[in-house]
């Protein structure tokens, strides 16, 4: 998976006042918790924009002062009328423990269903994949080769050595359904 490199200083004061000053600076106040500690400190906003407004999914490397931590980007704050940046938070990984991200869905192949004529609704667009950090893939690619119409591609039908998908077996990832000139050449043909 990616890497994408940001850079940081520590916060001295952690409180509104700070955090609205740093704001006015055009820097994001930002925490990173999951190590023995928890690390505040501040990036500038422009470093976020490529990990944030993006659907590709991204390891963080974070470099606080000289110390540099892998991590991923937990959650996002937004103002709700400005959508300006207001705090983030990094989640610090562990080689040796698993985790559970949502990774985009890529699908690849084409289907003979399409072709003749079928619509191709994809209903799930990422997926909850478990796996650790040196296994996590960039996407899950989901072959809609043998999708005939009327047929499906579920959860259940996926198998991967390195990693897990954790969503429910049952789920839906795409489907060919039945497209309306499908239906009127069907009907048509009775005739």
């Amino acid at each position: 998976m990616k890497t994408i490199a940001i850079s940081g200083s520590r916060r001295g004061n952690v409180g509104k006042r700070d955090a609205k000053e740093l704001r006015y600076e055009g820097k994001v106040p930002a925490v990173l918790y999951g190590g023995t500690e928890q690390v505040h400190f501040a990036v500038e906003a422009s470093d976020l924009k490529s990990l944030i407004y993006s659907s590709d999914v991204s390891f963080v490397e974070i470099d606080v002062e000289g110390v540099k931590t892998q991590a991923i980007l937990q959650d996002a704050q937004f103002h709700p009328l400005t959508e300006q940046i207001l705090h983030v938070d990094f989640f610090q990984l562990s080689q040796d423990k698993p985790l559970v991200m949502q990774i985009p869905v890529k699908l690849t192949g084409t289907s003979p269903g399409v072709k003749m004529g079928g619509k191709l609704v994809q209903k799930l667009r990422k997926l909850r994949v478990k796996a650790l950090p040196k296994d996590m893939p960039q996407y899950v690619e989901v072959s809609i080769e043998p999708l005939e119409v009327g047929k499906s591609v579920r959860v259940r039908d996926l198998k991967f050595e390195n990693f897990a998908v954790t969503n429910v077996p049952e789920d839906t990832i795409v489907s060919v359904t039945t497209s309306r000139a499908l239906r009127q050449a069907e009907q048509d043909a009775k005739k």
